[in-house]
C-alpha cells in the first residue's frame, strides 16, 4: 500500500514511557491531547505495538476492503464550464427550434443567474458545428473533437452530470472539495492521506496549469489545498518557469551535503518542539523538508523530457515542447503516471463561454483535443491505461439558451448546473459507453442522474477507498470528501 499518514492523536513510544514514569498535571494533558481517552488508545497500541505491528495499521486493516482498480489517477479540469452542446450531449433537433423561446416546462422555473435573468426571452441556440458516429460504439463527438473521437471507445460519458452550484468559485470548490465554500481538503489530499504515496521521492499529489488558457476565471491555490488534513497532503505545483516548485533550490553557495546537514539540524530542532508540544503539524513540517531535499533530484528528471522521440512530441502535437502548454503538461502527467505519483491534476482554464462561443470554443478544443487523445493512447500502448483513472470535465454546464443576441454563428451560453457532461477512462470503468440522458433541449435530466457526490464517491470506490469510511475528525466532527452524501455510480462500473 505504500507509505501511510500518521494519526494527528497518536502517541509515540517515548511519550508512553514518559506516561509510565510519571507526569505533571500539564504535561499529562499536553501529552494525551484527547483526554482519558486516549489513554485507553495507547494502552491498545502498546499492546499491538508489542505484537509488531501499530494499532493505525491494525485499524486500517480491519476496514472493509474495497479491491482497487486504479492505482493513480490523471484529472483534466476544464475550468469555466465547457459547453457540452458543443462537445458531447448531440441535439440535432434545436435546429428546428433556432430562435425560439425555451418553452415554461423545459425551464420549470430553474434559477437563472444576474447575467441573462432580466433578458425578455431565452433564445434556443443549436450548436454551429455538427456531429459525427465514431467507434465501434458509433458515440455522436462533436466535430470540434476530432482527436478524442479516435479514442472514443475508451471512455465512457455521464451526460446526466448535475449540481446545485450556479457560479464558477462555488461550483469549483464544490467539485474539488466536496463542499462550496473554501477550507476542506481537496479530492487528491483527500487519497494522499488515506493512501500515502508509492513514490518515496515525488508528492502523492502534483498540479499543473494551463499557461496558454485564456483566464476567464481565476484558479485558486485552495482547490488543491490540504484544508484541515496535515499539511503534508496539500497538492504540490508544478511550473514552466525555471525552478518548476518554489523554493527547492538550493541557495546560492549551498551544496547537497550543505543542504543535508541543515536539514539534519532542522529535524532535530523539530523533534524537540515536538517532544514539547505533540503538535501533529511538526511532524508534517518534517516530512516536507525531507519530501523537499528528495524532490531536488527527483524533480529536475521527471521534467527533463529531452530523452522523449520524436513520435512522442507528434502524438501530443505540436505545442508538446512549449512548456507549460497543456500537450506538454499531458505528456508530463504521463511521466508522472510512470513514476506513481499518485494523483495527477491538469487545469485548464478558458471555457466560460457567455459570447462569441462558436469562435472561442475552438481555440479551447484546439489547445486540448490532441493533447488528450494522446495522452489516453500513450498509456494505453504502455500498459497503464488499465490501472489508471482518466477524467475530463469542468464545474458545469452551459444553458440551450443564447446569451445576449444570437446570430447562427453567434452566440453565447449561461452556466447551467442542472445537466452536463464529463467523462472518465481506463481503470474500472466501462469502455464505449454513454451513461445517462438529457431531454431534447439539454436542460432537464430524464435518465440515471449523477450528482457531484456521486461522482466523488465512486472515484474513491475506483482507489479501493470506501467514501463513507475515509474520514478525518477535525473540530469535533468526522469529515470525509462527500459529507453525508454520494452513492456509487455501479452502471459506469467494468
Amino acid at each position: 500500500m505504500g507509505h501511510r499518514h500518521s494519526d494527528p492523536f497518536r502517541l509515540s513510544h517515548p511519550d508512553l514511557e514518559k506516561l509510565n514514569r510519571g507526569l505533571d498535571r500539564r504535561d499529562f494533558l499536553k501529552k494525551t491531547a484527547m483526554g482519558f481517552g486516549a489513554i485507553a488508545l495507547n494502552g491498545l497500541l502498546a499492546s499491538h505495538q508489542a505484537q509488531g505491528q501499530s494499532l493505525e495499521q491494525q485499524i486500517l486493516d480491519a476496514l472493509p476492503r474495497i479491491a482497487p482498480k486504479a492505482k493513480r489517477v490523471v484529472y483534466l479540469f476544464m475550468s469555466g464550464g465547457p459547453s457540452q452542446f458543443e462537445t458531447w450531449d448531440y441535439k440535432p433537433e434545436l435546429t428546428k427550434r433556432m430562435g425560439q423561446d425555451l418553452p415554461d416546462s423545459i425551464r420549470k422555473g430553474q434559477r437563472l443567474t444576474g447575467m441573462s435573468a432580466n433578458q425578455a426571452i431565452l433564445p434556443v441556440a443549436a450548436s454551429a458545428y455538427g456531429f459525427r458516429q465514431y467507434g465501434q460504439s458509433q458515440t455522436w463527438v462533436s466535430d470540434l473533437l476530432p482527436y478524442t473521437a479516435q479514442v472514443v471507445d475508451e471512455l465512457c460519458i455521464i451526460k446526466s452530470m448535475f449540481t446545485e452550484q450556479i457560479n464558477h468559485d462555488p461550483a469549483i470548490t464544490f467539485f474539488q472539495t466536496g463542499h462550496q465554500l473554501p477550507g476542506r481538503p481537496s479530492i487528491g489530499s483527500w487519497l494522499s492521506y488515506g493512501l500515502g504515496s508509492e513514490n518515496q521521492n515525488l508528492p502523492a499529489f502534483i498540479v499543473m496549469v494551463s499557461k496558454d488558457a485564456s483566464k476567464d476565471q481565476p484558479l485558486y491555490a485552495r482547490l488543491w489545498g490540504n484544508g484541515f488534513l496535515p499539511s503534508e497532503h496539500q497538492g504540490v505545483q508544478f511550473r514552466s518557469s525555471k525552478d518548476p516548485v518554489l523554493f527547492l533550490s538550493n541557495p546560492e553557495g549551498y551544496d547537497g551535503k550543505d543542504r543535508q546537514e541543515m536539514l539534519d539540524y532542522l529535524k532535530q530542532l523539530n523533534q524537540l518542539q515536538n517532544e514539547s508540544w505533540g503538535d501533529p503539524e511538526v511532524d508534517a513540517r518534517i516530512a516536507q523538508y525531507e519530501m523537499a531535499f528528495k524532490m531536488q533530484t527527483s524533480v529536475p528528471e521527471v521534467m527533463d523530457v529531452s530523452d522523449e522521440p520524436q513520435e512522442v512530441f507528434d502524438l501530443y502535437g505540436p505545442n508538446s515542447r512549449d512548456k507549460g502548454s497543456f500537450a506538454a503538461n499531458c505528456l508530463l502527467a504521463r511521466k508522472l503516471l510512470e513514476k506513481d505519483v499518485r494523483f495527477v491534476q491538469l487545469y485548464h482554464q478558458g471555457w466560460d463561454h457567455h459570447d462569441s462561443l462558436p469562435k472561442n470554443i475552438v481555440n479551447q478544443c484546439k489547445q486540448t483535443d490532441q493533447a488528450t487523445a494522446a495522452l489516453i493512447m500513450d498509456l494505453k500502448r504502455r500498459g497503464m491505461l488499465e490501472d489508471t483513472l482518466v477524467i475530463w470535465g469542468g464545474e458545469f454546464g452551459r444553458t440551450v439558451y443564447s446569451q445576449g443576441k444570437l446570430s447562427p454563428t453567434g452566440y453565447g451560453r449561461d452556466h447551467h448546473p442542472k445537466c452536463f457532461s464529463m467523462w472518465m477512462a481506463g481503470a474500472g470503468v466501462k469502455a464505449g459507453t454513454t451513461f445517462g440522458q438529457t431531454d431534447d433541449f439539454s436542460y432537464n435530466i430524464v435518465k440515471d442522474p449523477v450528482h457531484v457526490h456521486d461522482f466523488q464517491a465512486t472515484l474513491l470506490h475506483l482507489m479501493g477507498v470506501d467514501h463513507e469510511q475515509l474520514v478525518y475528525k477535525y473540530q469535533g466532527r468526522r469529515f470525509r470528501l462527500t459529507d453525508v452524501h454520494g452513492k456509487l455510480v455501479k452502471g459506469i462500473l467494468a
